[in-house]
């Protein structure tokens, strides 16, 4: 444990203008609690600044998803493309096919605009975030003022903080002497991240892939990633502060509902997802009642209306006079 604190500490002091932002939103959420009421020392307090820092950074990498997301559909575009030059090398292991190979692959990627990387970029831009955090947590369990607005008074309070006054936000699984609490929440956050984490990979590659992707080396590659990030999950879960895993389930959290709104409402085409947003808009059309009329001049522009409701006006009862008259004047 000791060796991972060095480690992350010595990429904290690379990382000084990320960690001023991340202690001024920390910092800026713990005052808004602490206008609110809420105790400033309190372990809820800073887990609710934890949580707000999530929500800020998860909604800035918003571009940056959608931007993923296009680039998985020009992935997607250009997969036919990509099969093609892996055919036309196959079975060639000589360097100068796989050089060939590797050209034409990169000279697609760049005709196209598409970059495999594209979606590991939202996870790579977090990591940064996540060491910063850990090391700002790391030094406060220290008593090490922040870079920023973490003063001494707010790191302090930060590093002694405890959840419900049991369970110290310093303390991890694995740390000596950490109490029974501390263990069970560790423990149960451990199989929440994981749990989390499966379902998101699990929900995207059993319904947003398409039939070209699932046939693609990618797709197996993914599979694997299935099966081994659980056990990463497992490994930081039982060594990282509650403090850093708070912040960790949170992310999750957000990805996977992140990801159930993106395959309910912009499937990738041509994935069981998008064969099944085809299905309920079908079935929507068809409770809806609608009369199609050709439109204006003819274009073949198709204009949805409402029936028109038929009224009929009651007529009023005419005495006797009122009738004869009307027949003389007639």
């Amino acid at each position: 444990m000791s060796g991972i604190n060095s480690l992350i500490a010595n990429i904290g002091d690379l990382l000084w203008p990320l960690k001023w932002l991340i202690e001024a939103i920390l910092v800026g959420f713990h005052a808004v609690f602490t206008f609110l009421g809420m105790d400033p020392a309190a372990g809820l307090t800073w887990v609710l600044s934890i949580v707000g820092l999530v929500l800020v950074v998860r909604a800035a990498l918003i571009p940056i998803f959608v931007r993923q997301i296009k680039s998985q559909r020009r992935m997607l575009e250009v997969a036919p493309q990509l099969k093609k030059i892996q055919d036309k090398y196959k079975g060639k292991k000589d360097q100068f096919s796989r050089e060939a190979m590797s050209r034409e692959t990169m000279q697609l990627y760049k005709k196209t605009g598409t970059n495999p990387l594209s979606s590991c970029l939202p996870l790579l831009i977090q990591m940064p975030i996540f060491f910063s955090l850990f090391s700002t947590l790391n030094g406060a369990q220290h008593d090490q003022p922040g870079v920023g607005l973490l003063n001494k008074t707010l790191s302090s309070q930060f590093g002694h903080a405890s959840l419900f006054n049991i369970a110290p936000l310093h303390d991890a699984f694995s740390t000596p002497g950490a109490p029974l609490v501390v263990q069970i929440i560790a423990g149960v956050m451990v199989v929440l991240m994981i749990g989390s984490q499966f379902l998101t990979q699990l929900q995207i590659m059993s319904k947003n892939q398409s039939p070209e992707m699932k046939a693609s080396p990618t797709y197996k590659q993914q599979r694997i990633m299935l099966y081994i990030l659980p056990l990463v999950f497992l490994f930081s879960g039982f060594n990282f502060p509650l403090g850093v895993m708070f912040y960790w389930l949170t992310t999750n959290l957000w990805t996977m509902g992140q990801q159930f709104f993106v395959i309910r409402r912009m499937p990738t085409p041509g994935s069981d997802a998008a064969l099944a947003r085809e299905a309920r808009l079908d079935r929507k059309r068809r409770r809806t009642p609608q009369i199609a009329t050709e439109g204006p001049g003819g274009m073949g522009i198709s204009i949805v209306e409402e029936p028109k409701r038929v009224t009929t006006q009651r007529s009023q009862p005419v005495n006797k006079n009122r009738a004869k008259k009307a027949g003389n004047q007639k």
